[in-house]
């Protein structure tokens, strides 16, 4: 059965793929912006989070919300401003459609929110799954409350899919591209121990995980949304080198060292989430690229 679908967050690196990927599975799109947008066969409305502002027409139709927006959580130092801004743009934002949802009446049937690994925080080498607690820090935090401003929908007979994201693979975009500087500057390195585990996946299958949770009812709570093997930073430094053609250093970037540039944000690259796939393949969901190797091979040609 074909969807009508509103996505929030829609520019950024996932919502650019899904939404033609949705369109070919014969689904109808809407976006909520902050500016208006021109995408072939996309309907575009306005919002404005942070002053509370939103279209009411923008729910007219909609049966399924996608909920992708959030501020860039490594654009800038994390200053107690910043901290707040990251976690006010997730929360807030889910809150009001929340409140719209209430207001028109609208029959939304599906809230699909995006989320990341970060909810477990630093776990070391332990396996972790969705039935896990939330850990400690500010990454672990912000997640917990963007699932529980997502969980609303629960209240309104909603289902509720929330989407644990590891670190997306994808050409010249995000972490990856964040990673290949150095390395194509000759100066790529393991950062900190060089051992803690890196939970990788590839954009096509970020993007086919979304598309089975808007097409299958059955599919509600939390999901890792990460290859079946994750591997350790310096496993994924020294592929990626590979690939282009770079050696790496002998030595790794100190954790000390990391903080002198990052501060806190530098949890972002030494927290170790070794996340497990394990409910997501119980699905049936099949993989495009389950091996790093595969994945970096289609994005570097």
């Amino acid at each position: 059965m074909n969807k009508h679908i509103l996505i929030t967050g829609a520019t950024g690196m996932i919502g650019k793929k899904l939404i033609p990927a949705l369109q070919k599975s014969g689904h109808t799109v809407a976006i909520l912006s902050r500016k208006q947008k021109d995408i072939p066969l996309v309907k575009s409305y306005l919002w404005d989070v942070y002053h509370h502002q939103i279209d009411p027409e923008c729910m007219k139709g909609i049966d399924t919300i996608i909920h992708l927006a959030g501020e860039n959580i490594a654009e800038h130092t994390w200053t107690n401003e910043r901290k707040k801004q990251i976690i006010d743009s997730r929360v807030l934002s889910a809150n009001l459609l929340y409140k719209t949802i209430k207001e028109t009446n609208a029959s939304i049937s599906t809230f699909i929110s995006a989320s990341a690994v970060g909810y477990y925080g630093d776990c070391g080498d332990q396996i972790l799954t969705e039935e896990d607690p939330s850990g400690a820090g500010f990454m672990a935090d912000c997640c917990k409350r963007w699932e529980a401003a997502a969980d609303q929908g629960l209240q309104l007979g909603i289902r509720v899919v929330k989407l644990r994201t590891g670190v997306i693979l994808a050409k010249e975009e995000g972490a990856l591209a964040s990673m290949e500087k150095p390395i194509k500057l000759f100066a790529g390195a393991p950062l900190g121990s060089g051992k803690q585990w890196v939970p990788w996946i590839h954009i096509d299958d970020v993007v086919a995980t979304y598309t089975m949770a808007v097409e299958n009812d059955f599919i509600s709570d939390a999901y890792n949304l990460c290859a079946p093997f994750p591997v350790t930073n310096a496993t994924l430094t020294k592929n990626i080198a590979k690939k282009l053609h770079r050696p790496v250093w002998p030595f790794n970037v100190p954790e000390i060292a990391l903080n002198m540039i990052l501060g806190e944000m530098s949890k972002v690259v030494t927290m170790s989430t070794n996340t497990s796939a394990q409910k997501l393949l119980s699905t049936d969901f099949r993989f495009k690229y389950t091996q790093l190797e595969d994945a970096l091979s289609d994005i570097y040609g």
